[in-house]
């Protein structure tokens, strides 16, 4: 049979895991769906900050579980599970996901984003042998050697920092000639003896054999296509929001994202949107969490008569 809730949750992020601490506060009958690790994408982050409350940082993983522990405090029930699609059958919500189904008077989507790939030769061949997404994960296996990460944002230039405490040479790959990563990240980038740069550059064949050895590059100013010899690649080219499953049941815009009100209401009456997968959002653990808060607040309105 499929068990009913007041509220359901997609997405157990920073969104996601508030949305279930204010349901759950608000003791409505409420489940966390999350198909991996409670905290979404900021388990990657070795280390968080600028989340307030934490003056000397903590840990991204770290952070997740005590999100996961205070929203549980108050009764909020998790699955370990994918969502897969989301029926409206008159005023109930039917989640569907690979465990079970789950019924909801209201639904809160907080499924965040998931790394965006180059889609070049070698790549998939490589992954797991050379070629990483999260240098948190994956740095201690490269000491001493040299790596490359491709990208010039915050996320790209925090795992070079991560990497060049054990790798021998970091190069960073970006296809400008400027970062788009904080001020701050620059400088600590740019004063970090082993990191170097390669501007104006993009990877186009990721090459090996049982593991990566070396790269073909391809200088998009001067048209140079040089080689790069080296043990691994970190790919941190931003991310892309999980709303596969959600095609044909609310309207996404040309990049997957969905369209909210101040309310994060959608354009479904009871379906709310919180986090990375909505338009226009900060992409920050803090600005997800106000999301989520929000989304929980009208979501607990809507379902007793008040919006």
């Amino acid at each position: 049979m499929n068990k009913e809730y007041e509220v359901v949750i997609i997405g157990g992020g920073p969104a996601g895991l508030t949305a279930g601490l204010y349901t759950s506060r608000d003791r409505l009958n409420s489940l966390l769906i999350e198909r991996g690790l409670a905290g979404g994408q900021i388990v990657n982050a070795q280390w968080v900050e600028n989340y307030p409350g934490f003056p000397e940082g903590i840990s991204g993983f770290e952070l997740g579980q005590l999100i996961h522990q205070q929203a549980t405090k108050y009764g909020l029930e998790t699955v370990t599970a994918e969502a897969t699609g989301i029926e409206l059958q008159q005023e109930q919500k039917v989640v569907k996901t690979t465990e079970s189904n789950f019924i909801a008077k209201a639904v809160i989507i907080a499924s965040g984003s998931e790394r965006h790939k180059l889609g070049i030769p070698g790549e998939e061949e490589f992954t797991g042998k050379g070629v990483s997404y999260c240098a948190t994960c994956d740095a201690a296996f490269f000491r001493q050697q040299p790596v490359a990460i491709v990208g010039g944002g915050d996320a790209a230039i925090t795992e070079a920092l991560h990497l060049a405490k054990f790798a021998s040479r970091v190069i960073v790959i970006h296809r400008r000639h400027q970062l788009r990563a904080s001020r701050i990240l620059q400088e600590k980038a740019l004063a970090e003896p082993k990191i170097e740069f390669l501007w104006d550059t993009v990877v186009e064949e990721i090459v090996g054999k049982d593991s990566v050895k070396r790269l073909k590059l391809h200088q998009v100013v001067t048209g140079e296509k040089p080689t790069l010899e080296i043990a691994g690649i970190f790919i941190s080219i931003g991310l892309k929001p999980n709303t596969n499953y959600l095609k044909g049941i609310l309207p996404l815009d040309a990049t997957g994202h969905i369209s909210t009100n101040e309310k994060m209401e959608t354009e479904i009456a009871g379906i709310f949107a919180a986090g990375d997968i909505r338009y226009h959002s900060a992409r920050q653990a803090i600005a997800a969490a106000g999301d989520g808060a929000t989304a929980a607040i009208y979501a607990e309105k809507f379902i007793t008569g008040q919006s």
